[in-house]
């Protein structure tokens, strides 16, 4: 089972805010690459299409390896996949700020994308461990604030490339990264040792796979995805051309747009607890997305208009990864296989990372910035039609008054 008992005592809040940080550092390797996309474009003499490549590789293994990891997170512990993860991903950001040339730099945001994915699919359960059952929704909605939060803090620094070069940001990145490890080590004492029944990784993968649950939220998360980061992936740029501002001030303009994610993320956590319903959530989220997609992108709107777009955009998006995290209980097949569900939900974030900068910076070149829109659509018409069977699961476990979690007696 994924899930580790560290709730010794005393307020869970500093040590559940311990992991949330871990969170918005690895989302600095996120956002670093935005802010920094065009310093890199202009040193490595790149396209804007080649140099989106950097925000995408960061998800390459993370697409194909996020059950794995689930699997792993269960076997190996949390707690240590968590800090294994910082590790690599302050290799992959030291190693990249030496990088001779851009294949190389796109080799090292490989490594960073698997310490993140590391991260990302432990720190869950170790929230679970540590949040009492009256304060994990809330625990869970602060969680899924550290992307929006790590990527607003890190486009907010963009000033500092100007002072450090873009090499100097990537070097100061993994500083972060080795000092947080330590911090999280020393901050989250070793869980007591609940041995967990023996059980085949092929039955666990095999069970996992002919349920649909973790299909779903995959599906979900790599729709939600590859729309917030066709968007904001992009940003910087677009709003440098449509404004004619810096690409420091484009920076610090599309930081402040994403904090508004944050705010969604903690908005969810109050609706959950207040009984609405997840489907219900979803489907108002993904709508508004498409049709500020549709603004954003046009040419007939005032840019300052679109940018407000974006803040909208960013609020409505912010609902869906609470969503997700707070179903993976209900979605997955067992109690023991939550840890693969999120594995898969996070595969589906980092295949929606790999497409939606990709294709929006390929079809933004080939036939103009409005095409970006009818992408956006017609990816949350898929999501759309993926939240019926997503509510079906939700109503079967209502029906039944127990969540695979509860029938294991267990916690997430």
């Amino acid at each position: 089972m994924i899930v580790s008992q560290f709730t010794s005592g005393g307020s869970a809040w500093p040590r559940i805010s311990l992991v949330v940080g871990a969170g918005v550092v690895s989302a600095f390797q996120v956002g670093k690459a935005p802010a920094a996309l065009a310093a890199v474009q202009g040193d490595l003499a790149l396209s804007l299409a080649a140099a989106s490549w950097l925000i995408s590789a960061f998800a390459i293994l993370g697409a194909l390896a996020g059950a794995p990891i689930g699997l792993a997170v269960d076997r190996i512990g949390a707690r240590t996949m968590a800090a294994l993860g910082l590790l690599l991903q302050a290799a992959g950001s030291a190693l990249g700020a030496l990088s001779p040339g851009f294949t190389a730099l796109l080799a090292t945001r490989v490594i960073e994308g698997l310490g993140f994915l590391c991260l990302v699919v432990a720190a869950p359960a170790l929230i679970s461990g540590l949040a009492p059952i009256q304060i994990r929704d809330r625990a869970m909605a602060l969680w899924a604030s550290f992307m929006p939060v790590g990527l607003t803090v890190i486009m907010l620094a963009a000033p500092l490339l100007s002072i450090v070069t873009w090499r100097g940001f990537w070097f100061l990145n993994a500083s972060i990264l080795v000092s947080y490890a330590m911090l999280l080590r020393w901050g989250l004492h070793p869980p007591p040792n609940h041995p967990r029944p023996y059980r085949k990784i092929h039955q666990d993968i095999g069970e996992a796979l002919v349920s649909p649950g973790p299909w779903v939220l995959g599906g979900l998360f790599t729709a939600f995805s590859a729309i917030f980061f066709a968007v904001f992936g992009l940003l910087p740029p677009l709003l440098s051309q449509r404004l004619g501002i810096s690409n420091e001030t484009a920076s610090m303009l599309s930081a402040l747009a994403i904090a508004a994610s944050g705010v969604g993320n903690l908005v969810c956590g109050q609706l959950l607890a207040r009984g609405f319903q997840p489907a219900r959530l979803l489907n108002f989220s993904f709508g508004i997305m498409a049709l500020c997609g549709i603004g954003i992108f046009s040419h007939t709107l005032w840019a300052i208009a679109s940018y407000a777009l974006c803040v909208v955009f960013s609020f409505a998006g912010g609902l869906i990864p609470v969503v997700i995290f707070d179903s993976a209980p209900r979605q997955a097949p067992g109690a023991e296989l939550v840890g693969v569900t999120i594995g898969f939900a996070m595969q589906g974030n980092n295949l929606g990372l790999i497409i939606g900068p990709a294709a929006a910076s390929g079809l933004a070149g080939a036939f103009g910035w409005p095409m970006v829109s009818v992408a956006i659509v017609g990816i949350a018409f898929v999501a759309a039609l993926l939240v019926l069977p997503f509510n079906r699961r939700q109503l079967t476990e209502a029906a039944s008054g127990q969540s695979p979690l509860t029938r294991a007696g267990g916690r997430f």
